[in-house]
């Protein structure tokens, strides 16, 4: 059996124009083509969409894409990870809403609210083993302290900062950018002023900001939570090879 543009759009919850751009880009051809043009795809190409789909969700980009689906194992590897992550973000937004639908009853029956209950799943805290074992207690003591400081305006324009660097940084590699070029190199700054900004780290401390800024560069390629955030294994390689590059001439 197989499927045209338009039924496989809609069975998919993408858009035909979605699906003649992969064509275009070689990510998913489609199984026939009709003399009139018109496209057909079989069961592979339904399987190889819904991957496309699910690593798209993650957060990578095409040129990450192709490359994680030619190569199996690695995809294989790097969705494990993905797939742990999401079960933890599944697990504390279902107690973000638990904890919110008990504040909505709470306050609904006039009672009197438990803080405990009512802030359970909004943990910034979860990564504490992590950030101590790599950076020592101290880091991670003045870096909680500086996040809980900052009121609810703050902390959305961080995350906002970030998350436009992150985005910044995918479309640079997906544009075929040089990581030792003018625009890699200006996210780069970019990079190194928002770790500066952040008490604890190693580029706020005064330590060795050089071997700091290389050392993250190494852990986003190795590590597909931080890859995700920069496109995929491509894109995170990207960043890496930018950031040395920029270490290198002017840390």
């Amino acid at each position: 059996m197989d499927w045209s543009v338009q039924q496989i759009a809609k069975i998919a919850g993408t858009t035909s124009r979605t699906l003649r751009h992969y064509d275009a880009v070689g990510l998913l051809k489609p199984s026939r083509t009709e003399e009139n043009g018109y496209r057909y795809y079989d069961q592979a190409a339904l399987l190889r969409l819904q991957r496309i789909l699910l690593l798209r969700e993650l957060g990578l980009g095409l040129p990450a894409i192709a490359e994680a689906l030619a190569r199996e194992g690695e995809a294989e590897r790097a969705l494990a990870g993905h797939l742990k992550w999401l079960r933890q973000e599944q697990d504390r937004l279902a107690r973000q809403i638990a904890s919110v639908q008990h504040t909505l009853r709470e306050v609904k029956a006039g009672k009197e609210l438990m803080a405990e209950k009512m802030f359970d799943g909004f943990d910034h805290t979860q990564h504490k083993d992590e950030v101590e074992g790599r950076w020592g207690t101290a880091a991670y003591a003045q870096g909680d302290a500086w996040w809980r400081g900052m009121g609810a305006a703050e902390k959305d324009a961080w995350k906002q900062r970030s998350k436009q660097l992150g985005l910044d940084w995918i479309a640079a590699a997906e544009s075929g950018a040089y990581p030792d070029g003018p625009e890699a190199q200006d996210l780069a700054r970019r990079q190194v002023e928002w770790l500066t900004g952040i008490p604890g780290t190693p580029a706020a401390g005064g330590g060795n900001v050089k071997e700091y800024v290389s050392g993250l560069g190494d852990m986003y390629v190795a590590d597909p939570r931080f890859a995700a955030n920069y496109g995929g294994p491509a894109g995170a390689a990207f960043v890496r090879d930018a950031l040395r590059a920029y270490a290198n001439k002017n840390l």
